[in-house]
């Protein structure tokens, strides 16, 4: 068993791009990195350096022909119209860059790995992870690889056979879903943004049985999540006695996110992240969307002081200030004149509302499930 929560993590993240009008031209794994050592969060033992995922061992979920296509399309930086059409690669969302092979087999790798790891229990943190759209066969919503998923038959690899996938991203992990629709042993949860891409994910979807899925009205804020946490995700993980948990903590419900509508502050993810800790003898924390560099690296900084136990201070020291000084988020709104709290503070400021009768009406309807086997 793991004596110490470790966090995987690598060099390869810093300064790799999708490009310069791409919403992952932002930096976010360095972020951390660097905010978290500028705070001695990080020291040497706890850090892993993340393997590169050998092609062959990706094919534990992905196609040969896949895993060829992007090799080849970051050697040629270019790919053909076939390509294209069949593998969802070379287009706007999911673009041709140099490490387009190399940097989602780094994270896949870091999954895998967590997998290995976590055999006799602990806790691992790989923020690189999350790429929760990711097919068999092709790209989408920004993910080549699914590392959510390729972590969780790392984990079966090694004897963990039930597993709880809890996902509070923006968006829906059709991958996911997709990979263990049918899964009994598998139960996964979603919160997700109604209407947003990929707009799948329906309060009526079980996936044969293994998912629960919840999708939430724009605006939501910490109160409604809390209301989530304590009548939908604790009673459902708690049922299915899980042997692990994977939390997808995609940083992009957050109120800032350019790409969503939700309203949470932190707060809300870290609470989830507390409640869900004591209740399996695994846990993989998985960062996930989030596409404000500061929104990010702050959320997923603070995820890895509460798995490791150090308290965010009131003020930031003069070292971890610089790191989210330094940042820049040219192209939008938010990066003209942001607020100050973004540079001095880990922790925002609660984001509380009523909690809407249309949420309510969708939480009765999942937990009634609940009253019989699911």
């Amino acid at each position: 068993m793991l004596t110490q929560p470790l966090f995987i993590g690598s060099e390869i993240y810093r300064g790799s791009s999708y490009g310069k009008k791409h919403p992952l031209r932002v930096p976010r794994v360095s972020t951390v990195m660097d905010l978290s050592r500028a705070l001695g969060w990080l020291p040497p033992a706890q850090f892993v350096n993340s393997p590169r995922a050998k092609p062959k061992a990706l094919e534990i979920w992905h196609s040969p022909d896949y895993i060829a296509a992007l090799q080849t399309a970051e050697d040629a930086q270019h790919v053909s119209a076939e390509t294209r059409a069949r593998h969802r690669i070379g287009t706007l969302d999911n673009p041709v860059f140099p490490e387009m092979f190399r940097r989602p087999a780094t994270s896949a790798g870091g999954a895998m790995l967590a997998g290995e790891l976590l055999s006799g229990g602990g806790v691992i943190y790989s923020p690189a992870g999350g790429t929760h759209h990711g097919f068999p066969d092709r790209a989408g919503g920004f993910c080549y690889l699914n590392d959510p998923v390729l972590a969780m038959l790392s984990l079966r690899r090694q004897g963990v056979q039930r597993i709880a996938y809890v996902d509070i991203d923006a968006h829906h992990p059709d991958g996911v879903e997709h990979g263990f629709e049918g899964d009994l042993d598998t139960v996964m949860i979603s919160v997700h943004e109604e209407g947003l891409w990929p707009r799948t994910g329906a309060v009526e979807d079980r996936a044969g049985g293994s998912a629960f899925n919840l999708p939430v009205p724009r605006g939501l804020k910490d109160t409604e999540m809390a209301l989530i946490l304590d009548r939908l995700i604790l009673p459902v993980v708690t049922a299915h006695r899980a042997d692990a948990i994977v939390l997808q903590c995609g940083a992009d419900a957050v109120e800032e996110d350019p790409l969503s509508h939700l309203s949470l502050s932190n707060n809300a993810h870290l609470r989830v992240l507390r409640a869900l800790r004591p209740l399996a003898p695994r846990l993989l924390v998985l960062g996930g969307g989030g596409y404000n560099p500061w929104s990010v690296g702050r959320l997923w900084t603070s995820v890895w002081g509460e798995l490791a136990g150090h308290e965010a201070p009131d003020r930031l020291p003069p070292e971890a200030e610089a790191v989210l000084r330094a940042l820049s988020f040219d192209g939008n709104r938010h990066g003209r004149n942001p607020p100050e709290h973004w540079f001095t503070t880990l922790t925002d400021t609660p984001h509380e509302g009523p909690i809407r009768e249309e949420l309510r009406t969708r939480l009765n309807m999942l937990t009634g499930r609940l009253k019989a086997p699911y």
